[in-house]
C-alpha cells in the first residue's frame, strides 16, 4: 500500500500555489491529459476488455469519447466558469459591489466504480482539476488491468503532490476515508454511499455522491413500438446492463405486451445471434464483472420466466440478454437495483398504478418515458421525482455537457458535467466590497438618534 499519509501531506502543502493557477495553466494541463488519452486509447480500451471484455467500439463511445469530450468542454469554458460573477446588491447596502468567486476547496478525494472504470475517475478528475484541487483518486480493485493504465496516465501527466492514483484493496479506500479532505466524490452502490457519507461527516467533508436505482421505463400506448424497444435494448444491454442509469424495468399497457415481447425477441436475435451458440460467442456483449456479481443476478432469474432458454456460464461470466416476461412490481426481483443484462417486463393497464408504484418505492437516478402525449409526459414528470430523466430515448440526458448529471436521495447527492462539476470541487465565496459611501453607519448605536430612527422607517418602506 503506498504511504497514503505523506501523499495527503504534500498535497496539502502544495493545494494553496494550485488554487492560484491560471486559467492558462489549467487548460494546458487539461490538454495534456487529452493527448495522452488519444495517444494511448487503444491500451485503454485493451485493459478494459481485460477486465470484464467490454465490446471495443463500447469503451470508444463511453469511456474514451465521453472523456474527450469533458476536456474540450471545460477548456472552452474554463475562463468564464473562473471568471467572478458580479451579483445585484440591495439598495439598503448602497455603496457597495456583491461578486461570487469561485475557490478550490482543496485537497479532494474521488473514488471510482469497477463498471465504467476509466470515465468515471477521469471525468471528475476533470472537474476538479478544473477547478484547481489537489486530488488523491481511488480506482476500483475489481478492474486491475484499467487501475494500471490509469495510474501510468496520470504519473505521465501531473505530479504526485497535484495529482495521484492509490491502487489498493477496500482497506486502501477505509483508510482514505479516515482523512480530512476538503471535498469527497464518490460513485457507486446506494449501501456504500451511506458508509461514504458517515465517514466524511466525522471530518465535516461536502460529498458528491453518484448512486443508482431502479430506473423505470413507462411505455404509453400511442408509440412507435420497434423504435421504443431498439432504444430500450440499447440502453439496457450496454456494458452487459452494467450501468448506473440502464432502464431497470419497464411499464408496458397490457394490450401492448405481446407486440412487445416479439419485437425484443426480434432485436435480441438481429444484434446478437440467433441461436444460443451465436449469442454467447458474439463479441459485442460484456461480461459480468466477477463471481460474486454473477451469482447474485442468476439467483435473480433462477424462478423467472425468461424469453430465452440461455444459459448463463459461470466460467465465462457470461448472462445471456434475458426478458422477463411474467413480473409484477411485487416480484422478488423488484426488490432492488438489477445491475445487469436482465430486463422485467410489467404490465398495466392505468397510468395511475404506474405512477404510485414508482412513486412508493426509492427516488430512482432516471427515468424514462415513451410517448405521443405531452400532457402525459408533463403528468409523470410533475407528479414523480427522479434525479434525470429522457423522454422518447433513454440514457441520452447523461451525454449533454450543459445538463447536471447527479442523483436525488438514495440515488444521489450533488451532480456534475461540465460547469456542474466544476462547482461541485469550488466554493462559492461571497464576496462584499463596500466602497466609500455606506448606508451602513446609520443603523449603528444610538440607536435613539434622529438620523437612526428615519433610517429604520425606510426599511419599513423597503420591506
Amino acid at each position: 500500500m503506498q504511504n497514503i499519509d505523506d501523499l495527503f501531506k504534500a498535497q496539502t502543502q502544495n493545494r494553496w500555489a494550485v488554487s492560484q493557477t491560471s486559467c492558462e495553466v489549467r487548460r494546458k494541463k487539461l490538454q495534456h491529459l487529452k493527448a495522452v488519452v488519444i495517444r494511448r486509447r487503444e491500451e485503454i480500451k485493451q485493459a478494459i476488455y481485460d477486465d470484464f471484455k467490454k465490446p471495443f467500439p463500447e469503451s470508444e463511445l463511453t469511456e474514451i469519447h465521453t472523456v474527450i469530450d469533458e476536456i474540450n468542454f471545460a477548456v472552452k469554458n474554463l475562463s468564464k466558469w473562473m471568471k467572478p460573477k458580479k451579483v445585484k446588491t440591495p439598495l439598503v447596502l448602497f455603496g457597495s459591489k456583491s461578486h461570487i468567486y469561485y475557490e478550490a476547496k482543496g485537497v479532494v478525494l474521488i473514488l471510482a466504480p469497477w463498471n465504467y472504470p476509466f470515465s468515471l475517475l477521469i471525468n471528475p478528475l476533470v472537474a476538479a482539476v478544473a477547478a484547481g484541487n489537489c486530488v488523491m483518486a481511488r480506482p476500483s480493485e475489481k478492474t486491475i488491468a484499467t487501475g494500471l493504465i490509469l495510474k501510468s496516465i496520470i504519473e505521465e501527466v501531473f505530479s504526485e503532490n497535484e495529482v495521484s492514483l492509490c491502487i489498493g484493496e477496500i482497506d486502501l479506500a477505509e483508510s482514505l476515508l479516515k482523512l480530512p479532505f476538503d471535498h469527497i466524490f464518490f460513485t457507486g452502490s446506494t449501501q456504500v454511499g451511506q458508509k461514504v457519507m458517515q465517514a466524511a461527516s466525522k471530518n465535516l467533508t461536502s460529498v458528491t455522491l453518484e448512486l443508482g436505482g431502479k430506473s423505470p421505463v413507462i411505455v404509453d400506448r400511442e408509440v412507435d413500438l420497434a423504435d421504443c424497444v431498439a432504444k430500450i435494448f440499447w440502453g439496457k444491454f450496454m456494458n452487459g446492463g452494467q450501468t448506473c442509469v440502464a432502464p431497470d424495468y419497464v411499464f408496458i399497457p397490457e394490450e401492448k405486451k405481446n407486440e412487445f415481447v416479439r419485437l425484443f425477441k426480434k432485436e435480441i436475435e438481429s444484434r446478437f445471434g440467433e441461436t444460443s451458440h451465436e449469442r454467447l460467442t458474439n463479441g459485442d456483449f460484456a461480461r459480468i464483472i466477477d463471481l460474486k456479481a454473477f451469482d447474485r443476478l442468476t439467483q435473480k432469474i433462477s424462478e423467472e420466466k425468461t424469453l430465452f432458454e440461455d444459459r448463463p456460464l459461470r466460467e465465462e461470466r457470461y448472462i445471456p440478454p434475458t426478458l422477463l416476461t411474467d413480473v409484477t412490481t411485487d416480484s422478488p426481483i423488484m426488490a432492488d437495483e438489477i445491475f445487469g443484462p436482465i430486463l422485467p417486463l410489467i404490465t398495466y393497464t392505468s397510468l395511475d398504478t404506474v405512477i404510485e408504484s414508482i412513486r412508493i418505492n426509492a427516488k430512482p437516478l432516471a427515468l424514462y418515458v415513451f410517448s405521443k402525449n405531452k400532457k402525459m409526459m408533463k403528468r409523470i414528470l410533475v407528479e414523480t421525482s427522479s434525479g434525470g430523466v429522457a423522454l422518447n430515448h433513454v440514457v441520452l440526458h447523461l451525454a449533454n455537457p450543459h445538463l447536471p448529471f447527479g442523483g436525488i436521495g438514495p440515488s444521489g447527492l450533488g451532480s456534475y458535467h461540465g460547469h456542474f462539476g466544476f462547482k461541485a470541487f469550488s466554493h462559492e465565496r461571497a464576496v462584499l466590497n463596500q466602497g466609500r459611501f455606506s448606508l451602513s453607519q446609520l443603523y449603528f448605536p444610538p440607536y435613539s438618534s434622529f438620523m437612526s430612527k428615519i433610517a429604520f422607517k425606510i426599511l419599513r418602506f423597503l420591506e
